[in-house]
């Protein structure tokens, strides 16, 4: 399987977010199964460094990334600078002891994945945290600098998503981890299938299409839910002028449709805090049908990120104290 195309600054990826999400209830499900058995789930350290290509970078980097930030180093074999940085992280990613795991990926072997990130010379250093993707650095890095960019991922990783890492046993066999259990077929997976593929495409309007399709017949279907948010936030920003739309906001502070649609913008562009704020403080500007207008436009948005994504927990809060 080809991996999915990645934010390279923090855009919200929605693709990837609802993989995160799957994975993690896959995690969680393998932690269980593993507590059942007897077992600790616990890597061996040696499984703390993992070497990835293409095919395998959907399982290995971005499901992963719902359980622990992965650190991904392009490298090529010829790179002198790569053969100083590599020791290091790989050295790090032991000593850290399961607060992240470090992915390499050898450019020369995966050029789609060095276009797909963008990268124009290595080594590069990027991350993924719950499906997002960020650069961390490029080039050559003293490893007091790498450190606290290391400490910077974990407590990101940790606030903001609750990823708290693997667990570590050093006399656990390499290569000896638990899988996932595979989730049985659903009714709906055909559909839900094609709504993927439409969004992955671009193709908006079907992706709306077959995830309506989806509710039509099981109206609690959470990942029809979630894709439907994803694919109608994608929809109404497609083709907008984004200086416009900022403009219109920042001119018409009392115009609830400049401010939801400039919230729209603020959330692809993964600005997410930014977002909520906005809608927020309209909220407290308005009364009647316009209030309700913003408060569902922001319900909507809380669907997209995750209902227990801590930025949406945190949301929910002030839009209580903003409506009572």
């Amino acid at each position: 399987m080809q991996p999915r195309n990645m934010s390279m600054s923090g855009v919200v990826d929605l693709a990837a977010v609802k993989a995160a999400q799957e994975a993690k209830a896959k995690a969680e499900q393998a932690r269980a199964q593993a507590a059942r058995e007897g077992g600790t789930g616990a890597i061996s350290p040696a499984d703390l460094v993992i070497d990835v290509d293409e095919a395998g970078f959907e399982r290995d980097v971005l499901q992963r990334s719902a359980e622990v930030p992965v650190v991904i180093d392009f490298w090529a074999e010829w790179c002198e600078p790569c053969k100083q940085l590599s020791p290091v992280l790989e050295r790090l990613a032991v000593e850290y002891n399961g607060r992240f795991l470090l992915a390499k990926v050898d450019v020369d072997a995966n050029q789609m994945l060095m276009q797909q990130f963008g990268i124009q010379g290595i080594p590069a250093v990027f991350a993924v945290v719950a499906g997002q993707a960020l650069p961390l650095f490029q080039g050559a890095a003293g490893e007091a600098q790498i450190r606290q960019t290391l400490d910077q991922l974990v407590q990101v990783g940790e606030q903001r998503f609750g990823l708290t890492g693997l667990t570590v046993d050093p006399e656990a066999v390499p290569g000896g981890a638990p899988a996932a259990p595979e989730r049985p077929a659903g009714p709906h997976d055909g559909l839900l299938e094609a709504a993927v593929q439409a969004l992955d495409s671009g193709d908006l309007s079907g992706a709306v299409q077959a995830y309506k399709n989806v509710l039509n017949e099981d109206p609690g279907n959470e990942e029809a839910k979630l894709g439907l948010a994803q694919a109608e936030l994608l929809q109404r920003v497609q083709g907008v002028d984004p200086q416009q739309v900022r403009r219109d906001a920042a001119d018409k502070p009392a115009d609830v449709q400049a401010q939801i649609a400039a919230a729209d913008l603020d959330l692809v562009g993964g600005h997410v805090e930014d977002a909520f704020g906005r809608l927020i403080e309209t909220v407290q500007r308005t009364v009647g049908d316009d209030r309700d207008t913003v408060r569902m436009r922001l319900l909507e948005l809380f669907e997209v990120v995750g209902p227990d994504d801590p930025r949406v927990i945190a949301a929910r809060r002030a839009l209580a104290r903003a409506l009572f």
